[in-house]
């Protein structure tokens, strides 16, 4: 659609909130955010009080003319068609193609209850646990989790039941807390299947916290994690009072060796985590794996994605987390390479296939089963969250 001087534009209901360096704007009818810098806000304030777009332009170039600030006010308003934040052009319609967004997700829980968890003394109290599990296994180095401590049984099979069902529980657990606390703030949240590289995971859609200041928001990023620590503080305490030999002590084992990976997991910023997300909020730079990749392009064109903006006083951060970025990933693939990927090799040819020549009445034969059904399932997932992030993408 051809933007002229002589266009009348109105602008859909938006909601702006000043930022750490910039605002957020917020498309009400959608749900969706944008960082913006104050030229683009005081152009937004000046469209709605109805001026002509040439009146516009000429008084941010008196209001900006000391900064050095590229302002063409035709390409902003392409640029606000873009983001479907325009509703009249000449008086025409605009379609948004996206229509209402559903704002209830988990509205049933109470707001006291998300406060009950996540208020100024329990946010202590995590920090807390925290020091106190790693006290416990100082005291008692046997608490420290082992790779050995996946193999509670002889067969195969009730090691991966007892995996699967001890690991989505925890997984639910630790969204729970993400969906507890946006509920303190009186937010929707909903839990999703997505991916982190070739990792499967549950996440919780936090799009609303940005309706909330900067400040608030690591609460937020950090719920999980905190539900997380007083998983691994309760199991490790437990095991003090439980016998070695016991199916009890056992299953605590895994809960601590389990929560402890997704602990570690969550320092791999490289990859979109919920502290990849506190790093985020603290230093203002909301694009910064998008714009990591986009400065790598130069050297590796296929890491390229949409342009995202970089604002100024961001390319310093942005540098340091490409060449984080570019490690991380390469580390996470030689490690696949060489533990993952033989290990799953060595389960098939050892364990799945020998397993499937034994006859079907064999307990061999459905360990096997359960084995090949537990690799279907996770492939399943990812060829699914794949699927969706490319769909929202396109």
């Amino acid at each position: 659609m051809n933007i002229t001087y002589e266009t009348r534009v109105i602008l859909k209901k938006l909601v702006i909130q000043k930022d750490m360096k910039n605002y957020i704007v917020e498309d009400i009818l959608n749900s969706e955010f944008y960082e913006m810098p104050e030229v683009c806000i005081f152009a937004i304030e000046l469209i709605d009080q109805g001026k002509p777009l040439d009146e516009v332009e000429k008084e941010l170039l008196v209001k900006y003319s000391d900064e050095d600030i590229d302002i063409d006010i035709l390409d902003f308003v392409s640029q606000l068609l873009e983001l479907n934040l325009v509703s009249e052009l000449n008086g025409e319609k605009i379609l948004s193609g996206l229509g209402e967004q559903n704002k209830n997700g988990f509205s049933w829980l109470p707001q006291s209850l998300g406060r009950f968890f996540f208020n100024t003394i329990s946010s202590k109290l995590y920090v807390l646990l925290l020091v106190a599990s790693i006290g416990l296994i100082m005291f008692k180095p046997d608490l420290f989790p082992r790779y050995s401590d996946l193999f509670m049984f002889d067969l195969m099979f009730q090691n991966i039941i007892a995996l699967l069902l001890i690991s989505f529980f925890l997984v639910i657990l630790h969204e729970f807390g993400h969906v507890l606390a946006v509920r303190s703030e009186g937010l929707p949240a909903k839990i999703e299947v997505g991916n982190r590289l070739f990792f499967v995971v549950l996440e919780t859609d936090m799009s609303q916290v940005w309706k909330l200041p900067a400040e608030k928001r690591n609460k937020l990023y950090l719920a999980g994690m905190n539900f997380d620590l007083a998983v691994l503080f309760l199991a490790l305490a437990a095991q003090i009072f439980v016998s070695d030999s016991t199916i009890t002590m056992g299953l605590l084992k895994l809960v601590v060796l389990d929560t402890f990976i997704r602990l570690i997991y969550q320092t791999a910023v490289f990859m979109k985590t919920d502290l990849y997300y506190v790093i985020e909020n603290l230093t203002g730079c909301y694009n910064l794996m998008e714009n990591g990749r986009n400065f790598l392009a130069r050297w590796l064109p296929f890491l390229r994605v949409p342009e995202t903006e970089t604002f100024a006083g961001e390319e310093k951060f942005v540098r340091r987390y490409a060449g984080f970025y570019l490690a991380g990933v390469l580390l996470t693939f030689i490690i696949a390479a060489y533990y993952y990927i033989p290990q799953m090799i060595f389960a098939v040819s050892e364990i799945m296939l020998p397993g499937f020549l034994e006859p079907i009445n064999s307990i061999r034969f459905w360990d096997s089963v359960v084995f090949l059904l537990q690799i279907v399932l996770v492939l399943g997932l990812l060829l699914y969250s794949w699927r969706k992030k490319y769909r929202l993408s396109s």
